[in-house]
């Protein structure tokens, strides 16, 4: 069975490595693990109409009920990343994140039960369950890391969410292989063994403290917020926390109501910086990153690799895309944001461009694939730098508290939103370019250079309160 369509090109391998993209290679090939796992699930899904409706599905209805599976978990997605700013305000950080936790579970065990159960049902509920867990983490947890660090360490902080993803890919690399999770009795396992990170990840999520500066600014509960800043900050560091306070005084006796949805989007001061939120997180998407995993499995083959040994080569370099993503905590440290994503969008776009062009001679020459395989494996490496982990967190480095919900569900909707546009655009481009499909990849990369380079301010160790002043006149803005 191949991958031909957009509903099946977005299914699995989204579910299972948390990437929400799989691109066809010319619409004729797909990773055997993919093709597999697809097989099995869609197979199950038309047996499950057939048993309990006495239904049988035509083609046709099959790819409907497929699309319905594959489109739920977007939808979600984009619910949860619009609802991420109500539900930040209303539960607190701390809260919406427990919420995303409970609607994890409550999805694994859908995910669990559905073929115990014979419920095509309750594999879309636990889609669409997921999609909105998905929606609000990404949207309000980087808001949330970079709220309880001090000043120095927001930003790495910030970017274990991106490491978080990671790992994710990885994880679901490994049980959608056949030998483990991907066989006919075992691939609702394979979708729901997240459950067990989740509950590691979540047993002491009620210590965790609530962000002071949600307390304070949002809340004006003054005493709370310092209660949870000397449980952050130590008893030791009171004069960092006499700072801390010293500065939530300033920004909620100086703060405007811009924080519903209509008067962030309407505000000029603050149009530049949601441009630049949305950009970097549609631009992430549109960097090419899913499309170079799928790519690889093709590229190892192509070098004379078998397809088992192309399949793990593939591991590898997702393991490779989480060790690099461990260095981001570093970088962000030390090293400003405009030089990083400034040199990481740059270098990925040469190699991006690059790619393409190898792959559409890769038969001229004997070492071309291996040429291929250094340029997959450079792009993975640089991506890191600053293209994977700086649009999580950039928001809530632009941003003051008050309209930095709203910025940072706008900007996960952007993502959730280019995810679906690669999804319908992606497989036509690919039959009809080719290798050449990789190139509109490499001119995402050069824009947001250019948009980086001319008007993104440098937001290392500055408090967003010194950022806004530097955008808030829009594209006239000098950040320089």
């Amino acid at each position: 069975m191949e991958l031909r369509n957009l509903e099946e090109s977005q299914h699995l391998y989204p579910q299972l490595t948390k990437s929400e993209v799989i691109i066809s290679n010319g619409g004729d090939r797909v990773p055997p693990k993919i093709r597999d796992c697809l097989k099995l699930i869609k197979s199950w899904c038309n047996d499950v109409i057939n048993q309990r409706y006495n239904v049988q599905l035509s083609a046709s209805n099959l790819e409907i009920l497929w699309a319905s599976i594959v489109s739920v978990f977007l939808i979600g997605g984009a619910i949860g990343s619009l609802g991420g700013a109500w539900v930040a305000n209303k539960f607190g950080r701390k809260g919406c994140f427990l919420i995303s936790g409970l609607l994890f579970m409550i999805g694994g065990i859908m995910f669990s039960f559905c073929r115990m159960a014979n419920s095509v049902e309750m594999l879309i509920l636990g889609r669409l369950l997921v999609g909105l867990a998905s929606g609000l983490t990404t949207a309000t947890l980087p808001m949330y890391l970079t709220e309880i660090a001090p000043l120095a360490l927001r930003g790495a902080l910030g970017v274990f969410c991106a490491v978080g993803v990671t790992g994710g890919v990885v994880v679901g690399q490994v049980f959608s292989l056949r030998n483990s999770f991907g066989t006919s009795d075992l691939w609702h396992y394979a979708l729901s063994f997240y459950m067990v990170l989740v509950v590691i990840c979540y047993l002491p999520s009620f210590y965790f403290p609530e962000s002071p500066k949600y307390l304070y600014i949002v809340l004006g509960d003054r005493e709370r917020a310092l209660r949870e800043l000397l449980r952050l900050r130590g008893t030791d560091a009171l004069l960092l926390i006499q700072h801390e306070m010293e500065e939530m005084d300033m920004e909620i006796n100086t703060k405007i109501a811009t924080s519903s949805f209509f008067s962030v989007l309407s505000d000029p001061a603050l149009m530049l910086p949601l441009i630049i939120v949305c950009c970097f997180h549609g631009g992430q998407q549109f960097s090419g990153i899913n499309a170079i995993f799928y790519y690889s499995v093709s590229i190892f083959e192509k070098a004379g690799l078998s397809t088992t040994d192309a399949e793990w080569a593939n591991l590898g370099a997702g393991c490779l895309n989480l060790a690099t993503s461990f260095f981001g905590p570093v970088l962000m440290a030390k090293v400003n944001r405009r030089p990083l994503m400034m040199f990481s969008s740059a270098v990925c776009a040469c190699f991006l461009f690059t790619i393409a062009f190898i792959l559409y001679y890769i038969e001229a020459f004997s070492w071309l694939p291996m040429a291929c395989i250094v340029c997959v494996m450079g792009y993975i490496f640089f991506y890191q730098f600053g293209l994977g982990p700086i649009p999580y967190f950039i928001g809530a480095e632009l941003f003051e508290v008050a309209p930095r919900p709203v910025a940072m569900s706008m900007g996960s909707l952007a993502s959730w939103s280019c995810n679906f546009v690669i999804g319908m655009a992606f497989p036509s481009l690919s039959r009809a370019w080719g290798a050449f499909v990789f190139l509109p990849f490499s001119l995402t990369c050069t824009l947001l250079f250019l948009l980086t380079k001319f008007y993104l301010p440098e937001t290392r160790g500055r408090d967003p309160s010194e950022v806004a002043p530097l955008v808030a006149k829009g594209f006239r803005s000098k950040v320089t």
